[in-house]
C-alpha cells in the first residue's frame, strides 16, 4: 500500500511546477503590467520553507494547483528549507510587492521560534501581509508499543528519564513535548531531529521513547499499531483520532498546534490580495482539495487575513507566558 506522502505527492504534483531553491523562475506576472494587465499574467513564485514531501510542501502544492486552476497562470512552488521557514520568509519579505512572489507560512515561525532564537533572528509578521488562513496541523505524542507507555499518567509514573524526539528548535513539536514533560513533572531529555520523518523513524526504531509529530506524519503507523498515541494537543479531540484524549482531558494545560496561512510582501496591492483570496476560496471548495485535507489529517482553518494575525498575536502571548512560567529553554542553552 503506498504511503500517505506518496499518495499525496501524486495527488498534488499533477500540473504543478516544482523548482529547487537554486533554480530561477522566469517571472512576468505582477500588478502593474499595464492598463489591461490582469493577475496573474505569468509565473508566480510560491516559496515554502520546507523540503519536498513534508506537510508544508504538500499543502503548498495542493493550494498552488488550486490557484492555477482557479486563476490561470502558473503558481510554481519553490522549496527554500531552513531555520523553521525563516529563509523562505526572507525571500517573500524582500520580493517585489506586485504578487509575483507569495508563500504559505507556518505559525510556529512567528509565535514559537522567537522564544528560541536571538532577537536579531526573529521573523516578524508585521513585515508581511496575510491574505488568509489555510489549515491546522495538529501534533500527537506517540511512542512504540514496546515502551509500555499509554497515557500521561504512565509518563508521570515512569521510574527513569524518558527521551523525546522533536522536529527541531523553535517548532511546535518541541514546545508541545517540552511543556508536556515539564507540566507533568516528568524527567525527560529532548532529542532534536531535522524534520518529522527522522523523528518518526527514531521512535519506531526505539532510539527515543516518544516523539511529538504532526498527525498526518504519524497516522498510518498509528492505524497499523506500530505507534501508540498518548495524547493530542489540540483544543478538542481530533476528527482523525477520536479515541485519543487531549492533553487537557488528561489533566495538563498544554495546547499547541501548527497552522498555515498565505502571505505576500508588504504593500502588495489590495486587488492582487483579493484575487489570491478568491482563488484560495475556490480551491478550498473543490472536492479534490477537501479530499487532500482528509488524506493528510488536516483541519480547515480558512480565516481572513485579519483573523489570522489576531490569532498569531494571542498564541505568541500565550506561548511566551507558558515558557516563562515553566522556565523552558527552547534554544537548548
Amino acid at each position: 500500500m503506498p504511503s500517505t506522502t506518496t499518495r499525496l505527492a501524486a495527488l498534488v504534483g499533477i500540473g504543478t511546477l516544482a523548482l529547487s531553491a537554486c533554480g530561477g523562475v522566469s517571472n512576468t506576472t505582477g500588478g502593474g503590467g499595464g492598463d489591461d494587465a490582469t493577475y496573474p499574467s505569468g509565473t508566480v513564485e510560491m516559496y515554502v520553507g520546507a523540503s519536498a514531501g513534508g506537510s508544508s510542501d504538500l499543502i503548498s502544492r495542493s493550494v498552488s494547483k488550486g490557484l492555477s486552476d482557479a486563476l490561470g497562470g502558473t503558481f510554481a512552488v519553490i522549496n527554500k528549507e531552513g531555520a523553521n521557514g525563516a529563509l523562505a520568509a526572507a525571500q517573500i519579505k524582500d520580493a517585489k510587492n506586485d504578487g509575483s512572489v507569495i508563500g504559505i507560512q507556518n505559525a510556529s515561525l512567528f509565535v514559537i521560534t522567537p522564544l528560541a532564537v536571538d532577537e536579531d533572528e526573529v521573523t516578524n509578521i508585521d513585515d508581511f501581509e496575510v491574505v488568509g488562513g489555510v489549515s491546522r496541523d495538529d501534533y500527537v505524542l506517540v511512542t512504540s508499543p514496546k515502551s509500555g507507555l499509554k497515557s500521561i499518567d504512565d509518563i508521570k509514573s515512569a521510574d527513569r528519564q524518558l527521551t523525546y524526539a522533536t522536529t527541531g528548535v523553535g517548532t511546535g513539536a518541541q514546545l508541545s513535548c517540552a511543556l508536556t514533560y515539564e507540566v507533568a513533572g516528568a524527567d525527560a531529555k529532548p532529542v532534536p531531529f531535522d524534520g518529522g520523518a527522522p523523528a518518526l523513524t527514531a521512535v519506531l526504531g526505539g532510539q527515543v521513547d516518544t516523539a511529538c509529530i504532526q498527525i498526518g506524519e504519524a497516522i498510518e503507523n498509528i492505524e497499523s499499531d506500530k505507534l501508540t498515541p498518548i495524547t493530542v494537543f489540540a483544543p478538542e479531540r481530533i476528527e482523525y483520532l477520536q479515541d485519543v484524549a487531549t492533553a487537557k482531558e488528561q489533566g495538563l494545560d498544554v495546547e499547541v498546534y501548527q497552522y498555515r496561512f498565505m502571505t505576500v510582501p508588504k504593500g502588495t496591492p489590495q486587488e492582487v490580495k483579493d484575487t489570491i483570496a478568491d482563488g484560495m476560496k475556490k480551491t478550498f471548495a473543490t472536492d479534490e482539495y477537501k479530499k487532500f485535507n482528509e488524506q493528510n489529517s488536516l483541519t480547515p482553518m480558512e480565516l481572513t487575513g485579519d483573523e489570522v494575525v489576531e490569532q498569531l498575536k494571542k498564541d505568541k502571548e500565550r506561548y511566551a507566558s507558558l515558557v516563562e512560567e515553566y522556565k523552558l529553554d527552547l534554544g537548548g542553552n
